[in-house]
């Protein structure tokens, strides 16, 4: 089945003009099949910070991103780019920014009551899997839209709509049997100069994917209970 589509452009002021949406009706019983075992594996889920340096399908990782692209977004105005980071320089330079961030950060810019959250997760200043994982993915969110002739279109629900994208992006890369990582060093200003995004894009994640090492262990931790979390009315 071909994945081709009508190219994207801006519909900032046109009319609404709805088409037809008639998906096929799952049965009940296939559908509870699938949230059980959606639930099952989703639980599996967890962040790696030791990557191995195997290299993974690129097709998975653009497929993943096509998947996270899905997202809902304020006005349908898809403020998002995902740049793919493959080229091990661009990596190492990457982590090495990051990390002269992320020194001061544990040095004390951080604060303390956010350095006793961050303990039981074994977290420092030293970022391996920038340069391990063979891949990053930078997302970047777009504040404003530049049309052709230079017009500004400002975008709506940016951060809700990035953080929607990056939540599937995980997913997606989880159910492809690979791993990832949310990192968000802080000030991110680097990424934009590093990777030469235009003004109109902020950094607002790396995700670095791959397979876990051989050796790779993860903070002993306990997700909330579905009772802990939802509230039934």
């Amino acid at each position: 089945m071909s994945l081709s589509q009508t190219a994207w452009t801006p519909t900032h002021g046109e009319p609404y003009r709805p088409v037809p949406y008639r998906p096929a009706r799952m049965s009940p019983a296939e559908s509870l099949s699938r949230a059980a075992e959606l639930r099952q594996r989703m639980s599996e889920r967890r962040t790696v910070r030791q990557f191995s340096p195997d290299p993974v399908p690129e097709r998975v990782v653009r497929d993943a991103i096509a998947c996270a692209a899905t997202a809902p977004s304020g006005a349908h105005q898809q403020p998002w780019t995902f740049v793919l980071v493959k080229d091990a320089d661009v990596r190492r330079r990457i982590r090495e920014a990051a990390e002269a961030e992320e020194r001061r950060s544990y040095a004390g810019r951080l604060g303390e009551e956010w350095l006793a959250a961050l303990r039981p997760l074994g977290t420092d200043e030293v970022k391996p899997h920038l340069t391990d994982a063979p891949v990053l993915i930078v997302v970047f969110q777009q504040r404003y839209w530049l049309g052709p002739d230079g017009d500004r279109r400002k975008h709506y629900y940016v951060d809700e709509s990035v953080g929607i994208a990056v939540g599937m992006l995980l997913s997606a890369l989880h159910l492809s049997g690979l791993a990832a990582l949310v990192h968000t060093p802080s000030p991110m200003r680097f990424l934009s100069e590093v990777l030469g995004r235009p003004a109109n894009e902020k950094a607002f994640a790396v995700i670095p994917v791959g397979y876990p090492a051989p050796d790779c262990r993860v903070p002993d931790l306990v997700r909330k209970s579905l009772e802990q979390v939802m509230v039934e009315i």
